[in-house]
């Protein structure tokens, strides 16, 4: 056994001064205490004298100390299978994103999707990024999936002023994201944008080992972009009319990802999920050391806690009837 924080066991000098204090006589208390600290140290107990009740007091404040210190058994190192996959999450933020033929937006639906999604994978790293003419980190990779749920439902949206769809811009800041590795998925939350053919973004994503998984947001009637103004507009003065692209099905297929149009159902987004799994998961899969460490601080708090409690209160003298 040994302590995770042995320094602070030298806490256990100050107990030396404080027992000198408990167990002085009562004229030299007077001296030095005020006449309410002094009349809870001489709180008088028809069932644990004085003497007992300040050396449990000062035992509970050991234990306390031990405690803080954070005993521990460890039992050396072991090797575990791991097989966790890192997944960036790309949102298209841009006008488009915006449009009324599905309610309240293609991107809040994007956003209830994500939140699904993240219900359906396990032992997995999420990072997101938003793009639209150009790309931007929301999160680095993180297994802390209520901090994500955060991140995208409170999304900053100030960057929708930028034109434009650019899918290169998110498959270059999911390289910069994943590093090295050989392995990289990306999920797209996207209505395609304005392109009919992705051939340097499919080359971009093999050179980088970049997997792609498209859930294309959008109808093919489409829809308007609602501004303060009424419905946007082009220049010369007609209502513009935006719809799903789903020519980018051929980046997601190419890339030896999967491609998906966009329903209402709750958990359409699980074969999405069930997809990249299926793809990555033992692929990935390793062996990974960690120690096997035992935590035992839970006994000398418990017993702290025991004792202070015995310190500080005692039952009752059951009165006599005269």
């Amino acid at each position: 056994m040994h302590f995770e924080q042995p320094h602070l066991l030298f806490l256990l000098i100050v107990l030396v001064p404080l027992a000198l204090v408990l167990f002085m006589t009562d004229k030299k208390r007077v001296r030095i205490f005020a006449p309410e600290v002094l009349a809870l140290l001489l709180r008088k107990s028809h069932t644990v004298p004085q003497w007992v009740r300040n050396a449990l007091l000062l035992s509970a404040m050991a234990l306390f100390i031990v405690a803080l210190a954070r005993p521990v058994i460890d039992h050396g190192e072991i090797k575990v299978k791991s097989s966790t996959i890192d997944i960036i999450a790309g949102f298209d933020i841009s006008r488009s994103m915006f449009a009324d033929d599905i309610y309240p937006s293609r991107l809040e639906l994007a956003k209830r999707k994500f939140d699904s999604f993240l219900g359906d994978v396990r032992e997995t790293r999420v990072g997101v990024i938003g793009f639209s003419s150009r790309a931007f980190m929301i999160s680095p990779l993180t297994e802390d999936f209520s901090t994500l749920r955060y991140l995208v439902r409170n999304m900053n949206t100030d960057m929708v002023s930028l034109k434009g769809t650019d899918i290169m811009q998110a498959l270059e800041q999911t390289d910069r994201l994943l590093g090295n590795s050989d392995k990289k998925a990306l999920l797209l939350f996207t209505d395609g944008g304005d392109d009919r053919d992705f051939s340097d973004e499919i080359a971009y994503a093999k050179q980088h080992h970049i997997v792609v998984f498209v859930y294309n947001i959008g109808t093919e009637k489409g829809g308007v972009i609602p501004t303060s103004h009424g419905a946007m507009t082009d220049k010369k003065g007609d209502i513009v009319v935006v719809k799903r692209n789903d020519a980018i099905k051929q980046l997601a297929l190419q890339s030896g990802g999967a491609f998906m149009v966009y329903s209402l159902k709750h958990n359409d987004i699980k074969a999405l999920a069930d997809a990249i799994k299926a793809r990555f998961t033992v692929r990935n899969e390793s062996d990974r050391t960690i120690r096997d460490v035992k935590q035992l601080f839970v006994w000398p708090l418990g017993t702290g806690i025991a004792v202070l409690f015995m310190a500080l209160y005692s039952l009752p003298r059951r009165r006599k009837d005269v």
